[in-house]
């Protein structure tokens, strides 16, 4: 099996993960998003502890510790990650999930716009195109209206896709800086969960066997997703296999038909269309000769 094929799987159960976390993160109910998101992040957590310090021990702690000037990117990168999954978990509680999904969907477009600035990448004319014509397909999804109280959840969603975008360019600059992944992920997860923490103490949601059971199940997807997205990315570049993490909109979708009998109106299926129009094009792009 190629390195490609490999990576083509990888990315595919990493999108089921994160589709299945989605999942559960509704199924858990009327519970607060931060209070989701806490649990999702602490999940996390204990995972790349765990890898971290088992690393540490095998490959002595140098190979763990944080490089010079990757500290403000590691700050940036957290904060953009917990608005990315604040207003993710936001949107997935209050709209069709596929609609969640494809907003979320937006950060690769967001990653190439925040690159231009943190790895001083040029700006060429068919990405520039491919993001200006994502951003009219997330229009689309989003519906903009007068309603604030009935466009604020997409407009969340939407958000949290910028500040996903945003967490991956940083991550894409700590990787440069040749920072350990397994400090990335600890270090944002940590930083989302004392954020959350203020809120939860002063708006507590005490949960029932059953909401802990499938917040800890969201968390482990979500751990799962982001080992599998790194695989992925580690065993192919994002020019070759990109395009295929947007089978986490099918997942998505899937789910919400047959568990929740969700089905998204013709502006959004649009929506969709537009915006892995512009994915396609982007990825054929990227596969160009240079």
């Amino acid at each position: 099996m190629s390195n490609t094929t490999k990576g083509i799987i990888f990315l595919i159960l990493s999108a089921f993960s994160f589709a299945a976390m989605a999942l559960f993160v509704r199924l858990a109910g009327e519970i607060n998003f931060i209070e989701k998101a806490f649990f999702r992040n602490f999940v996390s957590l204990l995972i790349a502890l765990v890898f971290l310090i088992k690393e540490g021990r095998e490959k002595g702690w140098d190979s763990v510790a944080i490089p010079e000037g990757a500290l403000l990117f590691l700050f940036i990168r957290a904060t953009a990650g917990s608005i990315g999954i604040f207003g993710n978990f936001y949107a997935i509680d209050r709209l069709v999930l596929s609609d969640a999904a494809i907003l979320n969907k937006m950060s690769p477009f967001f990653a190439i716009l925040f690159s231009i600035f943190l790895m001083k990448e040029k700006v060429r004319l068919v990405p520039l195109l491919a993001i200006t014509g994502a951003f009219l397909g997330a229009m689309l999804v989003v519906k903009p209206s007068f309603d604030f109280s009935a466009t604020l959840p997409t407009l969340a969603g939407f958000i949290g896709g910028v500040g996903a975008g945003l967490a991956y360019a940083c991550v894409r600059k700590l990787s440069s800086l040749k920072c350990n992944g397994k400090v990335i992920v600890l270090f944002f997860s940590v930083y989302s969960c004392l954020l959350s923490l203020p809120h939860m103490i002063i708006h507590w949601e005490p949960l029932n066997t059953y909401q802990l059971i499938v917040l800890i199940l969201a968390g482990i997807w979500a751990a799962c997703g982001q080992f599998a997205i790194t695989a992925a990315y580690f065993h192919a570049p994002a020019r070759e296999i990109s395009i295929y993490d947007y089978s986490q909109i099918i997942f998505s979708a899937s789910f919400g038909f047959f568990v929740f009998g969700m089905i998204p109106d013709w502006m959004s299926i649009t929506g969709y269309v537009v915006i892995i129009g512009m994915a396609v094009l982007n990825f054929w792009w990227n596969r160009l000769p240079s």
